[in-house]
Order: structure tokens, then C-alpha cells, then sequence
């Protein structure tokens, strides 16, 4: 790694319910990795009102923890909190090494099919080489698409979010991988943090792309920000779409109402 940060980390998620809780369980994938750009230095996961029954590694070799909540729990707050020291490679994450074969990341999920309005956006990225496509594709994206931080439309397709000509970086990342993968490219989500210039706090994890290029390997895209991801970023988990990358998932039985409350701290240590 070069042009190295060591950055500090603390994620916290509050859940409070108007009612106690008859039964729930909770997949956590909110635990940073080792690889080419990034070594995780420490990492630590705390859950009050639940308790963590089983760890493993999803088959996108995401760290998944498993909580079941205590009953007649009416708060959950579950805090992340680690250090990790990043690295710069232009974006560039190398060969694939998981076990995972590449053509899944072919497939075509809801939110990531190519549409009429994909296939339109597609026809202006000009042939040339692949680097320099998938840049031309960000940056196309980034255009049409203006960025709005409080919007939040999860389910929405990729035509739709073309459409309406808005979205966050979950929405850019949606986009973008329905139409890298009907280019061609194998295309996965990536949910993480980013250390921001103006502040230290932030509402929510910032989510960006990375594609694979034959000779080259997967390369991350930043479409929100307009570069390739460098030592301001932690991985933190990957997926075909924000569903199989997303902090955290699961069901619960009882509570009525959910007010949820998360505060965010990227720092430079």
C-alpha cells in the first residue's frame, strides 16, 4: 500500500420500538477486511439488547454476525468501532481471489436490469479501452443523475432512477452496475466508509462500485465523487446489489413502531 492513513472508525445504530419485542433476529456485515488497500488494525463489534449467536463468512467472504434479540427488548443499539490503515492504488484492487467465480457478478438482480433507459445511456460510452470506458460511464452517471442526500428509494430499478434524475450514492452505484454488466463487465457493490474534508460526522455508510477489467482486475468507481476510491475509503462489504452488502438485515416479530437513529465518525488518527 501506498500513500498510506490510519483512519479511526465508531458506527453507531439505535433501534427503538414503541413496544417490546416478541422475537427477532439480525445479520450484521458491518466488519472491514484485509486486502490490497486497506489492514484492519482493530475491529470491534457491540450489540445491547441482543445476543450474538453465530459467525461466518458469506459466500462474498463477507464477516456476517448473527444477533437474536432479547425479548421485550424495546432498544437495540448496536456501536462498530476500529481502526484501519488504508492505502492508494488508484482504485486498483487486483486479480480475483475469491471463490466466488466472476460470472455471478453477471447476473442481473431488480434494481440492476438494463432497461430502455440504461440501454440509452449506454449507447454514449464510446468503444476504446475498458478503463477508459467505465470512467466515461461514472462520469455520465454522475450528470444525469444529481446527487441528493437525503433521498432514500431503495427499490427503485435502475431506469426508474435514471428517470427521475436523482438519487444517492446507493442509487449511482445501481446504475452503474446494470449498465457496466449489459457492457459486459462483472460489477459488484461495495458498502463502506469515507473520511470527508469539511467534518467527521456523518448519517450514514457511503456505498461505490468496482468492476472487473480483463489484465487489470476489479478497479473501484466512486460515481457520487466523480474518482476512484484511495485512502480516504474502507471496505467494508460486497454484494450484487446494496440488499447482500447492506450494515445490517433481518426480521422481527412485535415493537409496532421502529424509530432508528445512527451517528457516524470517520477520522484521521
Amino acid at each position: 500500500m501506498t500513500k498510506g492513513k490510519t483512519l479511526r472508525i465508531r458506527h453507531t445504530t439505535h433501534y427503538s420500538f414503541e413496544s417490546p419485542i416478541s422475537y427477532g433476529l439480525q445479520q450484521v456485515r458491518m466488519s472491514p477486511r484485509d486486502d490490497q488497500n486497506q489492514c484492519v488494525m482493530s475491529w470491534n463489534i457491540k450489540i445491547d439488547g441482543a445476543v450474538k449467536e453465530l459467525e461466518f463468512d458469506d459466500h462474498h467472504k463477507n464477516n456476517v454476525q448473527l444477533f437474536s434479540f432479547d425479548r421485550s427488548s424495546t432498544d437495540i443499539e448496536v456501536v462498530c468501532e476500529g481502526i484501519v490503515q488504508t492505502g492508494d492504488n488508484s482504485g486498483v484492487i487486483g486479480k480475483h481471489r475469491e471463490p466466488t467465480p466472476l460470472w455471478l457478478f453477471e447476473h442481473v438482480t431488480q434494481e440492476t436490469t438494463a432497461g430502455n433507459a440504461v440501454r440509452s445511456l449506454i449507447k454514449e460510452v464510446k468503444q476504446g479501452h475498458d478503463l477508459e470506458r467505465l470512467h466515461t460511464l461514472s462520469e455520465l452517471i454522475r450528470t444525469r443523475i444529481t446527487y441528493r442526500r437525503d433521498d432514500h428509494y431503495f427499490e427503485r430499478k435502475a431506469d426508474e432512477i435514471i428517470q427521475d434524475g436523482f438519487g444517492v450514492c446507493q442509487d449511482h452505484a445501481h446504475v452503474f452496475i446494470a449498465a457496466a454488466r449489459h457492457l459486459g463487465y462483472p460489477c459488484r457493490y461495495v458498502s463502506g466508509y469515507l473520511l470527508l474534508d469539511d467534518t467527521d460526522e456523518q448519517e450514514a455508510m457511503h456505498a461505490w462500485v468496482e468492476a472487473h477489467i480483463d489484465n487489470l482486475g476489479w478497479v473501484g468507481f466512486d460515481i457520487s465523487n466523480g474518482i476512484s476510491p484511495d485512502n480516504r475509503y474502507v471496505k467494508v462489504a460486497t454484494g450484487l446489489n446494496y440488499r447482500e452488502a447492506a450494515p445490517i438485515t433481518g426480521t422481527r416479530v412485535g415493537g409496532g413502531h421502529e424509530q432508528l437513529r445512527v451517528a457516524i465518525e470517520v477520522a484521521q488518527q
